[in-house]
């Protein structure tokens, strides 16, 4: 176990890296789904309201989890949004757990296509 939680986190940090390289600075996880988010949106604008930041995280989540069948992205409505449907039940984990799940799933998104023009993207 402890050697998958070491590989987990060498990924994170060559992924904390790349990004490091892209953007100059470190995002933390609020940063990057939020980056997921607009991303997935397709709608890179300079200004969105904290309503439209939640609901860009919240997209990004459920983008993520789709991933390992969680949820299901049923479509996109008249603005642009995308709409999921949730699947099934997420594992029950604590903090650490979360953080770690949540990483690896990251690490899915970015390593399901070209790593480089999903940063271009964003």
């Amino acid at each position: 176990m402890q050697q998958l939680q070491d590989d987990l986190q060498a990924r994170w940090w060559n992924l904390e890296a790349q990004l490091v390289e892209r953007f100059g600075k470190k995002p933390d996880m609020e940063t990057l789904l939020f980056l997921i988010g607009v991303q997935e949106f397709g709608d890179i604008r300079k200004k969105f309201t904290k309503e439209e930041k939640q609901d860009l995280m919240h997209v990004a989540v459920c983008t993520l989890f789709a991933q390992s069948g969680f949820y299901r992205l049923d479509g996109v409505d008249e603005q642009g949004w995308p709409h999921f449907t949730q699947l099934k039940a997420l594992p029950v984990m604590n903090v650490v757990e979360q953080e770690n799940f949540m990483k690896d799933h990251i690490l899915l998104y970015f390593a399901n296509g070209d790593f480089e023009q999903k940063i271009d993207e964003i």
